[in-house]
């Protein structure tokens, strides 16, 4: 893994971020290298977070994964933020960023080097200075922390698979930019966003009703939209999205059952285990021994 070397910290990195996870990859990549990551990471903005820069040492691509901001790029209008609000920019592209003091912004970013990085996301529809909503989301933050995760490795192909993984990022946004609404089927357009918001928040997501507080729908019109485009029900939805996250977490750290109940909102272990035995087919239990046995 790189130093910062040339490039002083400060310019890089917001000290108004708590809870940060960062990866420093390739800060010096040649003009003609293939496209690369070079540094990014994972921030939840602290109240007070500003930012006001005439330009950045790279290309940039940031991703709002919850709360509310606002931001402003070449000098243009602001736009507000919101979870699926995509936006890059390039060196010479001024940026002014906040955050909603209430909501704050819990964003990712990656910074782009090597050769040709704008014909690539112009191809992906993020050309530097546009400020983009993915509708559908949930894939594209499942990207992003892979390629964390890799990103922060020291072996020796942790930069070609955070490349190949930065390919599929741009592919999963240019997917989600497609796919976007077109308010045609304005019921469709408020499934995919209530069904965003449950992909993005589903270890905290506890109840219908807080789902259509936040959607601002009716609860019983998200449950008949999810019945129309998706055949079950939000709560149903809901309850195998946090499944999958306890199962993953459980895989991968081979944490206690009530640490993974927790971890998706559950206080209480022991229905836990049922709800995750009713979805998965086996108890919590048993994917802890299969990882021990593997």
């Amino acid at each position: 893994m790189d130093k910062i070397g040339s490039q002083p910290a400060s310019q890089l990195l917001s000290r108004q971020v708590s809870g940060a996870r960062y990866f420093f990859l390739n800060l010096a990549p040649a003009p003609r290298s293939p496209l690369a990551l070079t540094v990014g990471g994972r921030e939840t903005c602290n109240p007070d977070y500003a930012i006001d820069r005439a330009g950045f040492p790279y290309l940039g691509i940031e991703y709002v994964a919850e709360g509310r901001g606002w931001v402003e790029l070449g000098g243009g209008r602001r736009h507000d933020l919101a979870p699926g609000a995509v936006f890059c920019y390039d060196q010479a592209t001024p940026c002014a960023m906040g955050t909603d003091p209430a909501h704050p912004m819990v964003k990712y970013f990656a910074c782009v080097g090597g050769a040709a990085p704008v014909a690539r996301l112009k191809r992906a529809g993020l050309p530097p200075g546009a400020v983009r909503r993915l509708v559908a989301h949930g894939e594209v933050r499942s990207v992003w922390e892979d390629i964390i995760r890799d990103g922060q490795h020291t072996g020796a192909l942790a930069r070609e698979i955070c490349a190949a993984l930065l390919q599929v990022l741009l592919l999963k946004i240019e997917q989600g930019l497609a796919g976007r609404g077109t308010g045609a089927d304005p019921a469709e357009d408020t499934f995919l966003r209530c069904k965003a918001l449950i992909d993005a928040q589903a270890d905290r997501l506890s109840s219908l009703g807080e789902l259509a507080a936040q959607a601002g729908v009716e609860a019983s019109s998200i449950c008949r939209l999810f019945q129309r485009y998706q055949g079950t029900s939000p709560y149903q939805y809901l309850l195998r999205r946090k499944m999958n996250l306890a199962a993953g977490f459980l895989v991968e750290s081979g944490g206690l059952v009530k640490e993974a109940a927790l971890r998706v909102g559950f206080a209480d272990p022991y229905h836990f285990s049922r709800c995750f035995k009713a979805v998965h087919g086996v108890a919590p239990r048993d994917v802890l021994r299969y990882r021990r046995a593997g």
